[in-house]
This record gives C-alpha cells, sequence and structure tokens, in this order.
C-alpha cells in the first residue's frame, strides 16, 4: 500500500461534475485510526499484542491507510462535509441534520454511534469492514477500549454487534474491477475496497455516490 500524496487533485479539473450538491456528511473514522496505532487494539487481531485491547485517542486526522486517507481526502475536497465518530458518540442525534451519510472505514465504533449510524434512512457505506467491532470510551484518560469484535471476547463472534449487513467478506478485494454498489437494511454498500482505486480511476465510483 502506498498513499498518493495528494490524491484530491486528480479530480481538480472535474470538481464541479463531481462536487457535493447536497446536504451529506463523511464520518472520519478517529476511533479507528487510532485502533491502527502501534500497540493499539488492532495489534491485538494481529496477534502482536496479547494485552493490547485499549489505545490512546488520536488527536489529528492523521489522513492514512487505516483512516480511509485517500477517500477522505477527495471528498474533503469535493465539499463534503466532515465529522467524525467524537462528534457522534457524544451527540448521537447529530446525523439527523444530514440527508446522507458517507462511513468510511469506521471499523471501531461504540455503541451509541453504532445505533446512531444504523437507525439514519440513508448511509453509504464506501468501505467493508466498518461497524465491525464495539468500544467503549473515557474521554477522561483519552482512550478506547475493546469490548466485543471478532473471536473476542470469545470465539465464534464474527461481528461485535452481531449486524447482520457485515461486509467485511468484500475487504479484501482491492482492485474493484467490478465494483457496484448494492442495497443495504438503511442505505448502499460497496462491494470492494476502494482506498487504492479511488486516487486514479475513481470518477465514476464518485459520480455513483452522488448520485445515490
Amino acid at each position: 500500500y502506498t498513499q498518493t500524496k495528494m490524491p484530491e487533485l486528480d479530480y481538480y479539473k472535474n470538481y464541479d461534475s463531481l462536487r457535493s450538491n447536497g446536504n451529506v456528511v463523511v464520518v472520519y473514522p478517529i476511533f479507528t485510526q487510532s485502533a491502527y496505532n502501534w500497540k493499539g487494539i488492532h495489534d491485538y487481531y494481529a496477534g502482536y499484542c496479547n494485552s493490547c485491547t485499549n489505545a490512546t485517542i488520536s488527536n489529528i486526522y492523521e489522513k492514512i491507510y487505516s483512516a480511509s486517507g485517500n477517500g477522505f481526502r477527495i471528498l474533503e475536497f469535493l465539499g463534503y462535509q466532515v465529522i467524525d465518530d467524537i462528534d457522534i458518540d457524544k451527540n448521537p442525534q447529530i446525523l439527523e441534520k444530514y440527508d446522507k451519510v458517507i462511513l468510511l472505514h469506521n471499523e471501531f465504533v461504540t455503541k451509541k454511534e453504532y445505533e446512531a449510524i444504523t437507525h439514519h434512512p440513508k448511509v453509504i457505506y464506501l468501505y467493508p469492514n466498518s461497524l465491525n467491532s464495539e468500544i467503549k470510551t473515557d474521554y477522561s484518560k483519552n482512550t478506547i477500549t475493546l469490548v466485543r469484535g471478532p473471536d473476542y471476547p470469545q470465539k465464534g463472534i464474527k461481528n461485535g454487534f452481531d449486524w447482520k449487513d457485515d461486509n467485511t467478506t468484500y475487504f479484501h478485494d482491492w482492485d474493484c474491477i467490478n465494483w457496484k454498489f448494492y442495497n443495504a437494511q438503511n442505505g448502499y454498500m460497496l462491494n470492494c475496497y476502494p482506498e487504492t482505486m479511488l486516487p486514479n480511476n475513481g470518477s465514476d465510483l464518485l459520480k455513483a455516490i452522488k448520485n445515490l
């Protein structure tokens, strides 16, 4: 994986046709970015650290792979409004302000955030593997802690929320050659992981997002 330094500039010439034209918000996955930091929760899942079931919450948007960096930069450039996991966790009603919500690689979320997202009438799940693991927050310590996720705290768990729309099966398709959106219970899901496709070949996908 290599991140394009300024992937948004690939769409400068087509800005007017691709830019956001409605009351739409993108949710930056700050909890997932935090969980993927060194000795974070992802290291527990990867088998690198048996005690790493918590992580410090990052205080900046690093816009890296774990946080769908390419996708976020492009959508932000195209004028989509931005909030993050913390905004929703602290005020779940914030999503009621928006007609459409675009989720990125929001793998680690709280119960309140999960409920707010899955009860919104129109969500675009742009990255597979979102809403995969339940965490809890401690803002006094600036930490997140894993509560429930795949094979945690016991074997056999596939999704931390037992979410029927879990689409982690598409997480490993990074080519997105035959990409398409399909209907979910409260919106639309993409059948591939678009992070490396978006910087160079994402025009049709961005048009589809705009028109859904």
